[in-house]
């Protein structure tokens, strides 16, 4: 029987499926709006181009310029080019750096969102901005922030490098597994994230093996959807705090770590959240810690903060950054702990 509990559905309109880019003009003219500003990385530069072609009249403009953890100097050179082209939304296509911009520009604009979701990432669905200012990393959540419209078109993943695709996939397990524990869990986001992330294991090895297998590819961006609207919904914990502070301080790259802090956030959580954490535990051959860092290593995976670039004198900083602020998780955190923790991830120790 269900305890007691509060659940909140964040709107969004989702086009799921091979092929739905085809209806993207459809959206923006559903939201009352006809002048699309597209924006991208810099790497993505030629398919923004060719999403522009494909607005059919709609788009005024491309900015390729997103980059990780959502620079604001970058935003506010957005924002001038939104003004300057008279636009009236956005259409983000890629990922996190890119999705974040849009948010942070919506945060700003109130503009309407169409979000094309191109990796694993999940923040597409989440009310939740994460800004770097002066090498900090700060969240907000509001609900300007939430995009109105995604589309997951698994044909346009088909493409993503295998190594983005398993850290970005690892990235959107990591927001299942902290959901399972968050203060403010429910039976639903509870089985939202249990299927997000038993598709997720399913459907990654199966991409390091067939780059191109379309069905595997839609799977792993429903696993992610899933994921994703599940962080958008509960409180997250360790996890997250120790990767903002890693990315925005840092500047490491946001999935790849997230899939090396994985393994290591819930082993240290394990003890103290295995209640919550029981489902899950049981797909990972009965040891948290040890069974994600084993998935990570088949799949091909990064496995340590050195490899990412983190130097090992930056770990006290690091420490120190992650408990400034006091903050829930289920484990009581201490200083102590989390340099410990960070020095297991940056030698790649496996969790016992």
């Amino acid at each position: 029987m269900a305890h007691c509990f509060l659940y909140t559905a964040n709107p969004a309109r989702i086009l799921f499926g091979p092929g739905s880019l085809s209806k993207i003009a459809d959206e923006i003219r559903h939201l009352g709006c006809s002048n699309a500003l597209v924006l991208s990385t810099p790497s993505r530069r030629e398919d923004a181009e060719c999403l522009h072609r494909q607005l059919k009249g709609l788009g005024v403009g491309i900015f390729s310029e997103a980059a990780m953890h959502t620079p604001v100097a970058v935003t506010e050179r957005a924002m001038a080019v939104y003004a300057e082209l008279g636009a009236d939304c956005i259409v983000t296509l890629g990922g996190g750096s890119a999705i974040g911009l849009g948010k942070a520009m919506a945060y700003r604009t109130h503009a309407p969102q169409v979000v094309v979701a191109t990796t694993y990432a999940g923040s597409e669905v989440t009310p939740i901005l994460g800004q770097t200012e002066n090498r900090i990393k700060t969240t907000i959540k509001h609900a300007s922030v939430l995009p109105d419209v995604v589309i997951y078109d698994a044909e346009l993943t088909l493409g993503l490098p295998v190594a983005i695709s398993v850290a970005s996939g690892l990235n959107a397990m990591a927001h299942a597994i902290e959901a399972l524990y968050s203060k403010n869990s429910n039976p639903i986001t509870d089985l939202m994230a249990l299927e997000g992330i038993r598709v997720l294991k399913i459907a990654l090895p199966l991409i390091v093996e067939q780059p191109y297998n379309l069905t595997a590819r839609n799977n792993t961006l429903y696993g992610a959807w899933l994921c994703g609207t599940v962080l958008g919904t509960v409180g997250m914990a360790l996890h997250h705090k120790i990767c903002h502070t890693l990315g925005g301080s840092f500047d490491l790259s946001h999935a790849e770590t997230h899939a090396v802090m994985l393994p290591h956030t819930a082993a240290y959580n394990a003890q103290d959240a295995k209640r919550a954490l029981a489902p899950v535990t049981q797909l990972f051959d009965g040891e948290l810690g040890s069974g994600l860092y084993d998935f990570a290593q088949l799949i091909g995976a990064p496995l340590t903060l050195k490899e990412l670039g983190l130097a090992e004198s930056d770990l006290d900083r690091a420490a120190d950054l992650a408990v400034e602020n006091a903050y829930w998780n289920p484990r009581p955190i201490t200083r102590e702990a989390v340099r410990e923790l960070l020095q297991h991830a940056w030698s790649g120790t496996r969790p016992t």
